[in-house]
């Protein structure tokens, strides 16, 4: 499996991971059964990093603590299991994995967020400073050292190059190597050279035993209680759908009639929301509030004015051009224009008369639904009885079935309490034995780190002494001067060569006759805009009477649409008194349907209306203050001891059941 994918798992794990509701081994046994395609290698891959980020949580929290207090501004707080995975790939499997692999894993990875990461965790200050401070806090000494700093220590000249080329990488400093000739090299000094770094012994990979696969029988269920599962999963679904139809298919006979002032605002809103309807309306956009207003500042530039200017000259030529056809005897349109005007009056009256006709075809069908709706509310008035009765006995069945439950919910609960006992004593007995461990490795860590100081001690002094000679070598001054005449020239014997002082006093020349050029040519562009400015002015005055005129023409039209709006069509057709005849029938009859179907509330009718309400109010109640109780327990269960994951499973269905 690849790098990015190994990765991502290890995420994923640890995003789903609640620890009070689960324990660490079954959460990653459940998560490893839905990852199909993985290798036995990529299992124990995953199933150590989870396991080992769960038992050095307080260490990984060290770091990410101090990662999001300095950096928390411009990174994501989801994002912190991804740095608790590469925090915990350096800190304890560096040695295991090798720096070409952690790298292939860095790389899969956004480059920004690593890069900001990185530098975080392989700054040597930090390590040094406050991380190894927090770190004695939660654990001895000597594991700190020996565990966590000394093996990134060892490989931190690497990581630092790994960060440097990351960075070069962001800012695109990384440039291709040029294939140069070689120069003369000089000799070096015969310095002593430094001793080659000891390549440590490699480690041999730690392996985890082979495990014994788990019996197939312990996680099987019994079939008996599968088949009990389905026959209650199957009468549940049955009364649910009974009481969804019973809630849809409600009677009305116990409903109180509406008041007169209801019934009355209710004709109100009808009547409001029918005078609504206005199908007569055109669908037209109004006229914007600045086009009517008078006066309007608009700020033109050259490029606007001739081009109206323009316009305006080409609509004065065909107007010209029309006025001399009229005279040469040409025909008017005036007539055609009268004609056309008729016709469109017929097609509007046309389609006036259309709507309406849609209108009252719509109010019919109205009226015919609220007729079929109100015969569907009678038959269902007689299937209501018939509903009662069966969820009647459905609910008894239940309360049934619930009281044995609890019963055996009970006695399971009571046979998890007596097995942690047994579990506290033996946590006792194990951590006896670490603590004998640890006494002895800090012993022999503590004579390692001994030497390992004088050795460096003796190398720093040696380092010291080399440089201090160095410095001793550069100290020396080197004379390097140089004499310029700038009244002679160089004397390379190039053609019009010339002195320092002759090429300044030619530079000068150019400059002045240069300055001359330019004034000329500023004293055109002026004459120019002057002319130009003439021009638009004069485009400005015919544009200006050309938009008077126009705004005269528009009002006009304006006030005859305005009378041809407000004007409203006659409408005379046969079908449509028909049909409006017809719609009138309809609302008679269901005007006295609804008379006939009326129910008068009588005392012993709303007395039981009330007792039925005040009962199911009590038994709501009641199912609340169970529910309560029981999520109560369970949370006591959750914090002191330890569920089952069979048990955990029964008492959410069981919950599940009861809502």
């Amino acid at each position: 499996m690849g790098h990015e994918h190994l990765v991502r798992c290890c995420i994923e794990v640890l995003d789903d991971y609640v620890p009070e509701s689960v324990a660490v081994e079954t959460h990653v046994n459940q998560y490893l059964k839905r990852q199909k395609g993985l290798s036995e290698d990529d299992q124990i891959f995953i199933l150590e990093v989870f396991s080992e980020c769960v038992r050095y949580s307080g260490i990984l929290g060290v770091v990410l603590n101090g990662f999001f207090n300095r950096d928390g501004k411009s990174i994501l707080r989801s994002e912190a299991n991804l740095y608790r995975v590469f925090a915990y790939l350096a800190l304890f499997r560096l040695d295991e994995l090798g720096i070409a692999h952690y790298r292939n894993f860095v790389w899969t990875q956004d480059i920004n967020k690593m890069y900001k990461f990185l530098r975080f965790l392989f700054d040597d200050k930090n390590l040094l400073t406050w991380m190894k401070d927090e770190w004695n806090k939660l654990f001895d000494y000597t594991f700190v050292q020996s565990t966590l700093l000394s093996p990134i220590l060892g490989w931190l000249p690497e990581l630092t190059e790994m960060v440097d080329m990351m960075k070069k990488k962001i800012g695109n400093k990384l440039k291709p190597k040029k294939v140069t000739i070689p120069l003369t090299e000089p000799k070096p000094f015969n310095i002593t050279q430094r001793r080659p770094r000891s390549i440590p012994m490699p480690q041999p990979i730690p392996k985890l035993q082979k495990r014994h696969s788990v019996p197939r029988l312990i996680n099987e269920e019994p079939k008996e209680q599968k088949l009990m599962e389905k026959i209650r999963e199957t009468n549940r679904r049955k009364a649910e759908e009974r009481l969804m139809e019973a809630s849809r298919l409600q009677f009305a006979c116990a409903n109180p009639e509406k008041s007169e002032k209801t019934k009355s605002k209710i004709q109100e809103i009808i009547a409001e929301q029918e005078a609504a309807l206005d199908f007569e309306r055109r669908n037209a956009h109004p006229v914007p509030a600045t086009v009517l207003k008078d006066n309007i500042a608009v700020k033109l530039n050259a490029t606007a004015i001739l081009r109206e200017g323009k316009l305006y000259k080409q609509r004065e030529k065909k107007e010209i051009e029309k006025l001399e056809k009229l005279e040469a005897g040409a025909r008017d349109a005036s007539e055609f224009l009268e004609w056309q005007s008729k016709m469109k009056k017929k097609d509007f009256d046309e389609q006036m008369a259309e709507i309406e006709r849609r209108r009252l075809a719509g109010k019919l069908s109205h009226e015919e639904a609220i007729l079929a709706k109100q015969e569907l509310i009678t038959e269902n008035h007689k299937k209501v009885e018939e509903v009662k009765k069966e969820a009647s006995r459905l609910m008894q069945e239940y309360l049934e079935k619930r009281i044995e439950e609890e019963y055996k919910m009970r006695k399971l609960v009571e046979n998890v309490l007596d097995t942690h006992e047994n579990v506290k004593e033996a946590k006792k007995k194990l951590q006896q034995y670490k603590a004998s461990i640890v006494q002895k490795v800090n012993e022999e860590s503590k004579e390692l780190m001994r030497q390992a100081l004088e050795e460096a001690e003796k190398e720093m002094q040696q380092r010291m002494e080399l440089i201090r000679q160095i410095r001793a070598m550069e100290a020396v001054p080197v004379i390097r001067e140089k004499l310029v005449d700038f009244s002679r020239p160089a004397g390379y014997g190039l053609l019009s060569e010339m002195s320092i002082a002759e090429l300044r006093e030619r530079i000068h020349l150019m400059k002045v006759e240069h300055e001359e050029e330019e004034d000329t040519k500023r004293d055109e562009i002026l004459a120019s805009k002057q002319e130009k400015d003439r021009m638009l002015m004069d485009t400005l005055e015919t544009i200006s009477r050309h938009r008077t005129e126009q705004s005269k023409a528009a009002a006009i039209r304006l006030e005859e649409r305005k009378k041809y709006r407000h004007a409203k069509p006659i409408i005379n057709d046969p079908k449509l008194e028909e049909m409006q005849r017809t719609l009138e029938e309809k609302k008679q009859i269901r005007k006295q349907l609804q008379e006939q179907t009326r129910v008068t509330p009588n005392k012993k009718s709303t007395q039981r209306l009330r007792e039925l309400s005040a009962s199911k109010k009590l038994l709501e109640e009641s199912r609340w203050q169970e529910l309560e109780q029981r999520q109560q327990r369970m949370a006591k269960l959750g914090t002191n001891h330890y569920v089952p994951e069979q048990s955990a499973s029964k008492l959410t269905s069981r919950a599940a059941l009861v809502t």
